[in-house]
């Protein structure tokens, strides 16, 4: 009877395991693979594969277990099948009209799914519960779909970690989780790249083929469905095998050997996937091309007056003590601002303050992320690749621009209007010295409007008053790192503050809320004793979007940024190139500060300083420099652009580049290529070591 029962999973496995096998004997013989293994090296890869295939299959099987679980005749009984479909036309009506609904805060096609799911959950259970004549006839039909979509994601990831294997010679890393995140680059390229059409529909027949195949050979397990007591012993089941399956992949993970070929094709492409995920970085020195260590240190280091990771900047002029405030804006492209050509009227007031402030006209986000870009604030070094240093494990005790404001006698502070265990970012800056101010501080009667991100940016504007002025009482000067929310999907926000419904989920709304809130800060801010003695640093964390025809579009990370500080900052325009990473050294410098840095970036005003940008995805890496454009990539690519500055109506300081020309290898400026790798060969090799820990 039990094996009767487990038909299916036995079916689905066996097939899994095949499919697998191939995979595995493929990889063996493949090109790429550039080791002659003898026979006792073949058995050892085959015997460890397929107990990981065994391992990694049982964890899958749970998701088939659940379906079991509510497959019952009992539900369409009278009362109970009307009480459930009660429940669901409520559970339909909800989301289609209540307009503050969890799936409504989360803007995008969240509503539209789960409509579209519920409605077609309705009509089957109606169906089923009406037409019971049909109901196995549905349930077979069902089955098959289900049985189907296993199949099909079975072969779908055979297929995908050939092309994997195929590129790169390894299965899964973060490289493929890149792919997810950037799936519209992604699916673009494979477009280009590959005879999708022919090939998915040979992906669907081979799936289909072997559906019907398991579907005869076990549809009639649904003719005697088991009852409670068989379904609780099959769960149990599986909960035991789950736990044996955890524990068996921590061991067969970390055998290894002294081939990396032999690791790799041993191993299951889908624990790989999962450890990319959660670990979050690419290991440089074994995707990107390097130099000689000493050399790449050497290379990047010259750029700076002391030739040392750890250096001591000096001022022939005296401290000023002065507060800082530095906000970081959401999604703030530079083409928002009339400054840059935007006709739309939607910063006013951050266009009137550039006026009054140092404002960088040329300045570059290292990423795309939010995260990306708070890194970029805090750390000030170049991006590295994977995921920020903010979501990595190792991501405390570093050099931040918090530890340069403490040591000089500064409250240190980290405001967002969300909750900040989003995106690690509690993590790290509790981790990094800094008081946290977030969703959690705030009163119910403080919160005027929040949605799925956080309190609106005006509440937030409010409580950011609110902390600085308790920390004016104090004596102590403060810094304090206000990350803004309210321009980010669903862009909702209260109603009668701007010219654009609250409702209306238009970016342009969210970016003239955050406009309003700053204003509403500053006109607060104007009235405490502290705002005549605080200097305030106004900057994008990244730009609103990142596609563009290259793999680094020039005009998708030029972002705002300026200092200004009523009677302090003079006002102008600094022109010049430079990065995320340059502001905080450069603000530092204009505080006159004496301190051991371990910063990468430079202050702008030094005169040793070099005009640059460090720009990144997850996997490229990027420098803008001598009007050429540098990327390094896995699998040891370089590239490099020639770039053009626009001719345009703008003031020259707010002209960009628009055209990246591909230069051919024979034609490529080899020392920009140089002083690319050393750049971000060395920030990797310095993290790695924890040498740029406080």
């Amino acid at each position: 009877m039990f094996l009767q029962k487990i038909k299916p999973f036995l079916y689905l496995g066996i097939f899994y395991l095949a499919i697998s096998l191939l995979v595995r004997m493929i990889f063996i013989f493949h090109p790429i693979t550039t080791v002659n293994f003898d026979v006792m090296d073949v058995v050892k890869i085959l015997i460890i594969g397929i107990l990981n295939d065994i391992l990694v299959f049982i964890l899958t099987c749970p998701f088939l277990a659940v379906y079991f679980l509510f497959l019952s005749n009992s539900k369409y009984q009278k009362p109970y099948g009307h009480i459930i479909l009660g429940l669901l036309a409520i559970l339909f009506l909800y989301v289609l009209l209540i307009p503050d609904n969890i799936f409504k805060q989360y803007g995008g096609s969240a509503v539209e799914i789960a409509l579209a799911f519920i409605g077609l959950k309705i009509i089957l259970f109606s169906l089923m519960l009406f037409l019971p004549e049909k109901r196995l006839k549905i349930r077979n039909i069902l089955y098959f779909i289900t049985i189907f979509l296993y199949v099909l994601l079975i072969v779908f990831n055979a297929v995908s970690e050939y092309f994997f294997y195929n590129e790169f010679g390894l299965r899964y890393n973060f490289i493929a989780v890149d792919y997810l995140i950037y799936t519209n680059e992604v699916i673009g390229n494979i477009m280009e790249s590959y005879p999708v059409v022919p090939l998915f529909l040979v992906i669907f027949a081979v799936a289909a083929a072997f559906t019907f195949y398991i579907y005869k050979k076990t549809r009639t397990e649904l003719l005697n469905l088991p009852n409670l007591k068989q379904k609780l012993i099959l769960l149990a089941s599986f909960a035991i095998l789950v736990a044996i399956s955890i524990f068996g992949l921590n061991l067969t993970t970390k055998i290894k050997s002294e081939n990396v070929f032999e690791d790799e094709i041993q191993a299951n492409g889908l624990p790989k996937f999962y450890w990319a995920f959660t670990h979050n970085e690419l290991d440089y020195f074994q995707f990107y091309p390097e130099i000689n260590q000493s050399k790449a240190e050497k290379v990047f280091l010259s750029q700076f007056v002391s030739p040392a990771l750890k250096r001591n900047i000096v001022s022939a002029e005296p401290e000023l003590k002065k507060n800082v405030v530095l906000i970081s804006i959401e999604s703030l492209s530079a083409d928002f601002l009339a400054h840059y050509g935007n006709t739309q009227k939607i910063t006013p007031f951050l266009d009137s303050l550039a006026d009054k402030s140092l404002m960088f006209t040329n300045l570059y986000a290292t990423g795309n992320r939010t995260v990306r870009g708070l890194e970029a604030l805090t750390l000030c070094i170049p991006p590295t690749a994977g995921e920020s240093i903010i979501k990595r494990e190792n991501n405390k005790n570093k050099f931040t621009t918090g530890s340069v404001f403490k040591s000089k006698g500064y409250d240190v502070k980290f405001l967002y209007g969300g909750y900040s265990y989003f995106d690690n970012m509690k993590d790290f800056y509790e981790g990094n010295g800094y008081e946290i101010v977030d969703r959690d501080s705030f009163k119910p009667e403080e919160i005027s409007f929040a949605n799925v991100w956080g309190v609106a940016d005006e509440d937030m504007a409010k409580k950011a008053i609110q902390t600085m002025n308790a920390e004016a009482k104090s004596g102590k000067p403060f810094f304090n790192h206000w990350m803004t929310v309210s321009n980010h999907r669903p862009f909702t926000y209260p109603n009668g503050k701007i010219d654009i419904p609250g409702d209306a989920k238009s970016r342009e709304g969210g970016v003239k809320y955050t406009d309003y809130s700053l204003r509403k800060f500053f006109e607060m801010a104007k009235k405490q004793v502290w705002y005549s003695n605080t200097v305030f640093v106004i900057i994008a964390d990244h730009c609103a979007s990142s596609a563009g025809d290259t793999e680094l579009p020039m005009d998708k990370y030029r972002i705002p940024a300026m200092i200004f500080s009523d009677g302090f900052i003079q006002p102008q325009k600094f022109t010049q190139t430079m990065s995320q990473i340059d502001v905080m050294p450069t603000l530092f410098g204009l505080l006159n500060f004496k301190y051991q840095s371990k910063f990468l970036g430079q202050d702008v005003f030094s005169k040793e300083f070099q005009p640059k940008a460090y720009v990144a995805t997850y996997e490229d890496l990027g420098l803008i420099k001598d009007n050429h454009l540098t990327i390094i990539s896995p699998v040891k690519k370089i590239r490099q652009y020639t770039l053009t500055q626009q001719k345009s109506n703008l003031t020259p300081e707010f002209s960009i580049y628009y055209d990246e020309k591909y230069l051919k290898p024979d034609s490529q400026n080899k020392k920009l290529i140089e002083q690319t790798i050393a750049a971000y060969q060395s920030t990797s090799y310095w993290l790695k070591k924890n040498q740029l820990n406080h």
